[in-house]
Order: C-alpha cells, then structure tokens, then sequence
C-alpha cells in the first residue's frame, strides 16, 4: 500500500507539500497540486483517515444502534439517515443491539473507539445504564423512537399514545366493541404508549369493554411475525362469545403474523375480523388483504434526527431539543364494518406455551 512518502517521492515535492494538497491546508501551485494528484491517482494512495480525524479532531463519521436489523421499520429508517449522512458529507456506521443492553453496551464502546462525531440511537427496551454510558462517550446524541431518562440528548419520536388512539377509534367507528390488543415487549416505551392509546380509547368509548375488561384482551407479540402470529391463534383458541370482532396490532410485523393465523382458522378478514396494525412498513400495502395501519412519518423522522444531530456536532446548538411527530392513520382493506356474526376458528388450531405465557395476567 502506498504511503505520502511515496507519492512525495513520485511528484517530485516534500511530504509537507502532499499533506497540504490532501488536507487543503495550504495553498499550493497549480502545477505541484497537478503533480501529487497524478501520483495519488497512479499510486492508488489512500489517506490515512484516522490520523487526519486527530488533526483536525473530527471523523466526518456518525454512529448509529438500532435494535432489530430484520424489522422493516428501522431498516427503512436507517435507509433514509444513511441517504441524509452521505448527501452531508459524512458516513454512517450501524451497529444491530438485538435488543441486548450488554451487546449495546459494547457497541458504544466500538463507537468511541471509532471517534464518531455524533450518534442516532434506538435503545433496547431494559437498560437502565444507557443514559449514564451516552454521557460517558461525550457525543452529541439523538434518541429515536424510544425515550430514555437523559437531558442531555435530543429526542425525535412519534406521538405513539396518539397512534394507539387513531387506530382504537377507528375501530370504534365501524361498530366493534370488542377490541383485542397485541402489544410489544413489555418495558418498550413505544409499545407501551400505544396500549396505553388503546386502552384509553375504550374507556373513552363508554361500552362494556371499558378499562376494566381491557387486561383480558392483551395479548403480547415480541414485535416479530411469530410473535403476532402465536398472539393471534391464541386469541382465535378462546371460546366463540370471547373473540373479539377486531385487534389493534402494536407493529406491522406481528400484524401480518396475525393476517397468517386468521388465515389459518378460517376467520375472513375483514368479513369477520378487522385488524389495524401499526408503522406503515412498504410490506403493509402488499399483504392480502392490505393493512390498515397507523402511519409514522419516517422521512420526516430520519430527516429530523440527521439534521438535529448536526447542528450539535457543528456547534450551532447546545440545548436539547425533543420532536414529537404526529401519525397518521392509512386506511385500507383489513378493517370493515361490524357484522354482528362472531368470528369463529377450529378447535385443532396448535397451542403455543410462548404464547400463552406472554398474555397479560
């Protein structure tokens, strides 16, 4: 591998002179500029980046955690801040926590091995240390999607309760009554304000399903496919006068699980069962039939959280700042009108012991 020796060496011109060419720290004459950069080319030479960021005390490199890479969610999320990080001129470096505060933690500690000038975190449901190792690193930092206890850094999410309530009153609107819930992991903020929507939409509802009855219809589905699906057999196993006319769905991925298992039962959706689901994933619009489903903003999310991160790496801010955006609900073919006729699934519809374990007491 070259070295700035060796293109000094094939220009003709000190060190120094080659230094100032790459850094442009210097001015330096056409003809000289012309000679290092035809050695650059013909050499292959590649500056040492981590050198220069010592220099200049900068990496042009943010960091990123998200914590499930396989959810279309953040993988559209992370898409958008990547596009944003290149046109600013910087590179993104995304690290998957697989929801695991020790995997988080050793990822942040990658990261400032790495000399990042900023970070855009999606923090896993339990650790309670985060905010302590955020502000052990000294980066400017934006949480996204989940809140933590830390002032110091700025926050862009969605108004989650709000979403919970689009959906619920939706729901209301066509004639159901009896509405189940399929919520996240417990302890994950986003999950627990959009049942805290749901719930808070049948109380207001005045009907017989009011809060008091709610702890029956909570189901929980990890915010995978599997999980919605197991949820949803589970649901479809109660006797025929408990089966709910409709479910909100907490993510998109358990939503399309719980498409499967309707399927699965025979129960018709949305003849029989109407399901909303929850984020807006490309995959929603193409399940069968199409999800209706509560919208979040995502460009507007990874736009904001890029742009907020930057004013802070480049100084042109110090508070912190927190955006709360709002949903929007998309409605489309999985949710019609109550019926009156009670959805019905087989008895040999498979148990699952995750399943009925993860139902809320």
């Amino acid at each position: 591998m070259a070295t700035i020796k060796d293109v000094a060496l094939r220009a003709g011109v000190s060190v120094t002179t080659v230094s100032h060419v790459v850094n442009d720290t210097r001015h330096v004459s056409a003809k000289g500029r012309e000679r290092v950069e035809l050695a650059i080319r013909e050499l292959g030479y590649v500056p040492n980046a981590m050198a220069r960021s010592l220099k200049s005390n900068t990496t042009s490199t943010l960091g990123m955690l998200i914590p499930n890479s396989s959810n279309p969610y953040f993988a559209e999320i992370v898409r958008i801040i990547e596009d944003r990080c290149f046109g600013a001129g910087y590179t993104l470096i995304l690290c998957n926590t697989d929801d695991e505060p020790h995997r988080q933690s050793v990822y942040l500690q990658v990261l400032a091995e790495r000399r990042i000038d900023g970070l855009i975190v999606v923090s896993t449901g339990d650790d309670d240390s985060l905010a302590r190792q955020l502000n052990g690193l000294k980066v400017p930092t934006v949480l996204l999607d989940r809140e933590i206890a830390d002032p110091h850094c700025d926050l862009v999410e969605t108004a989650h309760m709000q979403g919970g309530l689009l959906a619920v009153r939706h729901l209301l609107s066509l004639g159901h009554r009896r509405i189940a819930c399929i919520g996240g992991p417990q302890g994950v903020s986003p999950s627990e304000q959009r049942i805290a929507g749901w719930r808070m939409a049948l109380a207001e509802s005045g009907n017989s399903t009011g809060a008091a009855d709610a702890d029956a219809l909570l189901w929980r589905g990890g915010f995978t496919s599997q999980g919605g699906y197991e949820a949803m057999h589970a649901i479809l196993r109660a006797g025929t006068n408990d089966i709910p006319s409709a479910v909100f769905v907490c993510n998109d991925l358990m939503a399309i699980g719980a498409l499967r298992a309707a399927h699965e039962s025979g129960v018709r959706v949305p003849d029989e069962l109407s399901i909303v689901g929850f984020d807006d994933i490309e995959l929603s619009a193409y399940t069968s039939p199409a999800l209706t489903t509560v919208a979040q903003p995502k460009e507007r999310i990874g736009a904001l959280a890029v742009d907020m991160l930057l004013e802070r790496v480049g100084g042109r801010r110090r508070d912190a700042r927190k955006v709360v955006l709002q949903p929007e609900l998309h409605v489309r073919a999985s949710t019609a009108r109550y019926s009156g006729a009670p959805a019905t699934a087989p008895v040999s519809v498979p148990s699952s012991a995750d399943t009925r374990k993860s139902r809320t007491p």
